[in-house]
């Protein structure tokens, strides 16, 4: 993979990222993780940034802690919701599109071939708001701008690793340095309360029940005095595969949710429908309809749809899922070998997945417990209803994401089962 960083003002910033629109309600980090493992395991950092997240990579020279080239370039033109822009930097050509918000393009061209046929392939689309180009180009109602004139570093798009290994063991680090100048300092009280004191069978039996005897009435007397109320219990751990549906059911809920949300409208095309855990969500793209025609469409054919409008030439219609049934499941098989078993049942069907084991912890404040969570991921053509039938055999399964792609005319799932 090529270098995919530059310097500007002696300040080092990563190029080439892939972008892609943040959904509502999904944490950054989560997404990313998810994301590279669907499109590149290699893409191991990423930044979040607006309604975006970028994936980059360490092969590609990337590092934790460095600002995204991009981002910057966008702060720069906060007035434009979409330009199209061009710099020339000492690795070649920086390429630069942003459409309705979204980071199109973010591309180094080493050839001034390459870059300006790239442009002049991007300028064909109508209703850009500015076009930022060398002058030696001559291109029409461009205007040349310097790289290092609009670095302002106000973007504060910084790269994260996508894995949180890295940021536990600093964690831990930090906790140990930490406890260690307690230590230091508490030192000399910790060595009393562990120095060794008298036993019980050296004291008076008779003035230790009256010390006791008092101690109980002087608490009682404080309780009274202030109205103190006794703590309640914290509630109890209520384990998810207590309460998973069936994930017949579950599919067959986000099949019907999709097709009721993938309505024909005229002048708009779909992109891709979503079933998560609460919402089925579908994209559409203008063609050459308007608002009008989508609202007044879309009342008629999904009513009680939420619609959101990601920009002049994108919509998301959102619906709510109703309640399951739910009932107890849990697969009585360790965690290992559930995905031995899991991975050779897809091997039978030669489908290939993506599938790991983690560990959840739940918590009341008081109590903990621990969840071995095998995770699965693939594409597949089958219908979520003859998907699932894979998993027949399997208990404490649950269904969490299933994605429609048009374009591909394929699906993706992700899938969850609480292993023993």
């Amino acid at each position: 993979m090529a270098n995919q960083v530059i310097s500007v003002n002696r300040k080092k910033y990563a190029v080439g990222l892939f972008w892609q629109p943040l959904g509502t309600r999904k944490v950054g980090r989560n997404y990313a993780r998810n994301l590279a493992r669907s499109v590149d395991r290699k893409l191991n950092l990423f930044t979040e940034y607006r309604a975006m997240v970028g994936l980059g990579s360490r092969r590609a020279g990337h590092r934790a802690g460095m600002m995204a080239a991009a981002a910057e370039v966008m702060e720069a033109f906060p007035e434009y919701s979409s330009f199209l822009a061009v710099f020339r930097i000492d690795l070649g050509y920086f390429l630069v599109a942003v459409r309705n918000g979204i980071i199109l393009e973010d591309k180094i061209f080493e050839s001034e071939a390459d870059a300006r046929s790239e442009y002049v392939r991007l300028s064909e689309i109508p209703d850009w708001g500015a076009f930022i180009a060398p002058g030696a180009w001559s291109m029409p109602r461009a205007v040349e701008r310097s790289l290092p004139d609009l670095i302002s570093r106000n973007a504060r798009a910084m790269l994260h690793s996508v894995s949180r290994f890295r940021a536990g063991l600093f964690s831990l680090i930090l906790i140990g340095i930490f406890l260690f100048i307690m230590f230091m300092i508490f030192r000399d009280p910790i060595m009393q309360l562990v120095s060794p004191r008298p036993r019980p069978a050296q004291i008076d039996p008779v003035l230790a029940e009256e010390y006791k005897r008092q101690i109980i009435e002087k608490n009682k007397e404080l309780d009274e005095r202030f109205n103190i109320q006794k703590t309640p219990p914290p509630p109890p751990l209520v384990m998810p595969y207590d309460n998973l549906p069936s994930p017949a059911a579950r599919a067959e809920l986000c099949y019907q949710a999709i097709g009721f949300l993938m309505q024909p409208i005229t002048g708009w095309h779909q992109v891709m429908a979503e079933c998560n855990e609460t919402h089925a969500v579908a994209q559409f793209r203008r063609d050459f309809g308007t608002l009008g025609d989508f609202y007044n469409i879309a009342t008629q054919l999904m009513p009680g749809t939420f619609v959101q409008e990601r920009g002049e030439d994108e919509i998301m219609a959102r619906a709510a899922l109703p309640a399951l049934p739910a009932e107890p499941s849990l697969d009585e098989r360790d965690a290992e070998t559930l995905l031995r078993d899991v991975t050779s049942a897809f091997q039978g069907l030669d489908t290939p997945i993506n599938a790991q084991i983690v560990v959840d912890v739940l918590s009341n404040g008081v109590d903990t417990a621990q969840l071995n969570i095998v995770e699965i991921s693939a594409d597949s053509k089958l219908a979520p209803m003859q998907f699932m039938k894979i998993f027949d055999e399997f208990g404490g399964v649950y269904m969490t994401r299933c994605v429609w792609n048009t374009a591909g005319r394929i699906w993706n799932y992700e899938v969850i089962i609480y292993a023993k």
